[in-house]
């Protein structure tokens, strides 16, 4: 299946490294946060990714067009007037990634829209830039499989500032926006959505929590995987140091790759 990644917005809450490129492109151990996502769903087979990008859009495709070069050795000969370049070895992984201007303002529902002709007319998956999780990707799209319904988002117990789900059964009955009363659980992404959710999108200042995820929950067609392990978005310098520190202690559960984290100097001694 492939996987859509939402990596359009500002990220204002993390101006401190936003306001030098997308926020899905902050850096944790060494590589942006997005690429960390990406290696989750490559775990399980999930290779090919479409990122709706937005905010700084050229700074994700110039990352990625560097990214063999950057992972490859390689011999450069100018001798006799040649301008040569011999690859050795790469550490590349098997992708296939497509980056879309989907517009600097545009909407979550939006930036969804404007990917449909790249997602074509099958089954997706679909996540936020900016968190991780170890939820089992196999057995969330088997939950879905089995339900028939249109979409399936992951939901996790915790008290955040996301959107939150009224679950029945199972079933979503209502989705709505953050409270500040709210310990319910809560919208983490990783989401399976079929390709009728398509027609609930309709143009660029459609915002998808408020009216794709709340259709569906009324309609019955949302369902919850509820996950009980580890999932953590990263809003702002101090969730960015725990996802930092978790990978320098080689404790990140979302990790399941075999690759040298650099040591993260302690500035405050």
């Amino acid at each position: 299946m492939k996987v859509v990644l939402l990596a359009g917005g500002f990220g204002s809450r993390i101006s401190e490294e936003s306001q030098f490129k997308p926020k899905p492109m902050i850096e944790i151990g060494g590589v942006p946060i997005l690429w960390h996502i990406m290696k989750e769903y490559a775990y399980y087979g999930h290779t090919e990714f479409i990122i709706c990008a937005g905010y700084k859009q050229e700074y994700i495709k110039e990352w990625f067009a560097n990214y063999f070069l950057h992972n490859s050795d390689v011999t450069f000969d100018y001798r006799n007037g040649k301008n040569e370049m011999t690859v050795h070895q790469t550490n590349m992984e098997p992708w296939k990634v497509t980056v879309v201007d989907t517009g600097y303002n545009t909407m979550t529902g939006g930036r969804i829209k404007r990917i449909q002709p790249y997602v074509g007319n099958e089954p997706f998956l679909m996540t936020y830039g900016d968190g991780v999780c170890d939820v089992d990707i196999d057995k969330l799209v088997e939950f879905h499989k089995s339900h028939g319904k249109l979409a399936t988002l992951t939901a996790v117990k915790m008290a955040q500032d996301k959107g939150v789900l009224d679950i029945e059964n199972g079933a979503v009955r209502s989705f709505r926006e953050k409270n500040n009363v709210d310990g319910a659980p809560i919208n983490a992404g990783y989401m399976v959505l079929e390709p009728a959710v398509f027609d609930l999108l309709d143009g660029d200042s459609c915002v998808f929590e408020k009216v794709a995820l709340t259709q569906l929950a009324e309609q019955g067609q949302l369902m919850s995987y509820v996950h009980t392990g580890f999932w953590q978005c990263m809003d702002n310098i101090r969730e960015k140091s725990i996802l930092e520190k978790l990978l320098a202690e080689n404790k990140a559960p979302w990790k399941r790759w075999e690759r040298t984290i650099p040591s993260v100097p302690d500035f405050a001694k």
